[in-house]
């Protein structure tokens, strides 16, 4: 298979040959058709993540091997099955649900394998969609978008469900009580899709970019603000009408940690759900004196998957900018979002598709 691989840190991605995986057991083997370029593949390109304080996580330690095919937004059509995978068809399209562990333990076996104590994700730890072709380990892990964009369906696979596991961290919520999203880039916009799917009304988005801030609000976003220079937690205060008690930050960078932190209400709760990296000094007497919660939230299920897929297909959740690139532009795309040039979801398409 073709694959627009990871093959040295921080270099271009180069267009290499990988052996087509054969399909055993309940694997399903599936064409890729579509996949989303997600900041965690910076990351994952980089091969490291800050700590802060000066200290690195290296994926190398963890396992990550190179060269490697990255992406983990994908839709495919299914290729091939093992001996032992049933419920699909060849010639089907679903999306690949990536977020996979062992397959044995109980939290794999309770559609929880994001938990897995062994994470094998597609696209970190095995091959994933910027490739030709992609290997399933089980046809669970493979739900039908139906009449779905296959574009904006793959972006369910980690955005759509990532901001939907976060948001239902901080739900039961009143409709009109204010709700603070920090970051309006694909997280954010998929973000305020689901909340306005699920009837929320007061939804505040911070960002540093005009553009981005513009984008939030025309996708229904209540308020929004500027992060920019100092002063950046009155700003957010002041539009909430005060503190704020539940906070989703899709950055999860130093600042908006501790800008976040400090904009808390008693009782409140933050869902630090973004990878920038750094590090955050917490007061830790106020956090017993205020309630306060600060919860970390990775992805979502693959149960998570098929409810956000059933919302879209009753017409309840609406899309966000999507833009298409040919596969062999994977490297370019990447590029984009690096700079910050990318409003919405860029999804890379094969050739064929």
């Amino acid at each position: 298979m073709r694959a627009w691989a990871v093959v040295e840190n921080a270099a271009p991605l180069q267009e290499i040959e990988l052996p087509t995986p054969e399909p055993t057991g309940t694997q399903v083997l599936l064409d890729v058709t579509h996949c989303g370029v997600c900041h965690s593949d910076l990351h994952v390109w980089e091969g490291r993540y800050d700590l802060g304080g000066g200290r690195i996580m290296n994926l190398k330690d963890r396992g990550v091997t190179l060269p490697l095919a990255m992406g983990h937004e994908i839709v495919g059509r299914v290729a091939k099955r093992g001996p032992d995978a049933t419920g699909v068809q060849v010639g089907d399209v679903r999306i690949v649900y990536p977020w996979v562990g062992c397959g044995t333990c109980a939290t794999c076996l309770a559609d929880e394998d994001n938990m897995c104590q062994i994470g094998r994700a597609i696209g970190i730890f095995q091959h994933g969609g910027y490739a030709t072709q992609v290997l399933a380990m089980h046809p669970r892990h493979l739900v039908d978008p139906g009449t779905l964009d296959p574009a904006l369906a793959a972006t369910y696979a980690c955005s759509g469900i990532t901001v939907y596991s976060a948001i239902a961290k901080v739900m039961p919520l009143p409709q009109d009580e204010p709700l603070l999203l920090i970051g309006a880039g694909g997280l954010g916009l998929s973000a305020l899709a689901v909340l306005k799917a699920m009837g929320h009304r007061n939804t505040i988005v911070a960002d540093l970019s005009a553009e981005k801030r513009q984008a939030a609000l025309d996708a229904g976003a209540a308020q929004v603000v500027d992060t920019g220079g100092e002063g950046a937690t009155a700003r957010l205060v002041e539009a909430a009408g005060g503190p704020l008690g539940a906070i989703i930050d899709l950055v999860n960078g130093s600042a908006t940690a501790a800008m976040a932190f400090a904009a808390l209400r008693k009782g409140g709760k933050l869902i630090q759900v973004g990878l920038f990296g750094g590090e955050v000094r917490l007061p830790l007497p106020l956090m017993a004196m205020r309630a306060l919660t600060v919860q970390g939230s990775f992805v979502g299920t693959v149960k998570d998957l098929r409810a956000l897929v059933q919302l879209a297909q009753n017409g309840g959740l609406p899309g966000l900018p999507i833009t298409e690139v040919p596969m062999p532009q994977a490297d370019a795309a990447l590029m984009r979002l690096r700079d910050g040039k990318v409003t919405g979801r860029i999804v890379l398409r094969a050739e064929a598709a």
